[in-house]
């Protein structure tokens, strides 16, 4: 088989053609474009051989793109027009241009490439910028898929719920095709058991709600008391449903434990959350410990802000994080912030967060990158198990 031609549009540090080289598709990036000027330098760190291009897709013509003659498209388009907590501005946000711009120039392609994976944030399957995407793949002649994935479903202690598309430039279905849903599955291979995966689909599904279901915090000045007849929260700004949901996640024995993807040696006192900090969110932290099975998405405000951008991880395991919780109650700031520094809580490292996210141990940063741009590139980056997966099933 020829080795594919790829073009890697939008390519942060990699993730995409780190997925094409763990997929053993034969295949060769004949260009890479991206404007971040710091992930471009990770990108040349860990991919020195392949063609870099530092410029907007917009800015590149298609004679340019003609030129380059790929037949399979991996990309990876911004996500904040889209996201639940952006402005959600779809077409009208000027950082779709430059992925209105490929769909412009797509069709008019001297040849059309074989292949498109495409991936985004959940919340893109109900845009218009993804119905203009439908439409003109549709018009190309290409047949699709639409996925919801999370690495979880590849046994990966880590909530990363993302779109995908795959398409195919050909005229009969892909076997698994199931047109106008977006599969919240892998498809099933030969190998797999039916009833195995319908199970699995299931529980998915169930996951989903439970994602979707947007829960109140019950608040109770006193984690004790009894709230409106209803029992209080246990501790933290947990309900009774998300407590259990997380103790469900972390018996679920086909996701792996946390602490086969930690660092051994590092130097846990530049990680550990700061007291102020420690005050101020306690009851907002997802709080994880190395024998868990669950961790939430990282974003790429992790390490400098708190709320919802990550979990964090408890290093003193024989500490009960509910005794700790409920004996804060009408204890001084003082009292307070040594009873939760025996939890001793860190940030997961820059290191730690690539190895959730399926980057190979041989990944790694220029000396000069910040701990705080590791987190916001990484914050920004796919995970490369599930693109690698998508890959092979898409080049089947």
């Amino acid at each position: 088989m020829e080795p594919l031609r790829v073009l890697e549009l939008y390519s942060g540090i990699g993730g995409m053609h780190q997925a094409l080289r763990e997929s053993c598709i034969p295949a060769q990036v004949v260009a890479a474009i991206d404007i971040n000027t710091v992930a471009n330098e990770v990108y040349k760190y860990n991919f020195p051989h392949t063609q870099l291009l530092a410029k907007t897709i917009e800015g590149i013509t298609l004679e340019e793109f003609d030129r380059l003659s790929f037949n399979m498209i991996l990309m990876s388009p911004p996500c904040q027009p889209f996201t639940r907590i952006g402005l959600q501005g779809d077409v009208t946000d000027p950082r779709t241009n430059s992925f209105l711009h490929i769909l412009d120039i797509l069709p008019r392609l001297q040849k059309l490439p074989k292949y498109i994976l495409l991936e985004n944030v959940k919340g893109f399957e109900v845009s218009s910028t993804r119905d203009l995407l439908i439409q003109t793949i549709g018009n190309c002649g290409f047949q699709y898929q639409e996925f919801l994935l999370s690495p979880t479903s590849l046994g990966i202690p880590n909530s990363r719920l993302r779109y995908f598309l795959i398409a195919k430039l050909q005229s009969v279905p892909f076997p698994f095709q199931a047109p106008g849903q977006v599969l919240m599955e892998f498809p099933q291979t030969e190998s797999e058991h039916p009833q195995k995966h319908a199970i699995d689909a299931e529980n998915k599904t169930e996951e989903k709600k439970i994602e979707e279901k947007k829960v109140e915090p019950n608040i109770c000045s006193d984690s004790s008391t009894q709230c409106s007849g209803k029992e209080a929260i246990l501790f933290k700004l947990e309900t009774a449903g998300e407590i259990d949901r997380k103790r469900q996640q972390d018996s679920d024995l086909s996701v792996r434990m946390l602490r086969d993807f930690l660092e051994d040696d590092i130097d846990m006192n530049s990680y550990f959350l700061p007291p102020k900090s420690l005050l101020r969110y306690a009851l907002l932290l997802d709080i994880v410990k190395p024998t868990s099975r669950r961790s939430t998405c990282f974003t790429k405000g992790y390490g400098r802000y708190l709320e919802g951008t990550g979990s964090v991880l408890q290093t003193t395991e024989d500490v009960q994080i509910e005794n700790i919780y409920k004996s804060l109650t009408n204890l001084s700031q003082e009292e307070k912030i040594t009873r939760l520094l025996m939890l001793q809580l860190r940030f997961f490292t820059p290191k730690e967060i690539a190895n959730l996210l399926g980057f190979p141990p041989e990944f790694g940063f220029p000396e000069k990158t910040t701990v705080k741009q590791r987190y916001r590139l990484l914050g920004n980056s796919l995970n490369v198990h599930v693109v690698a997966q998508l890959i092979k099933i898409l080049c089947e």
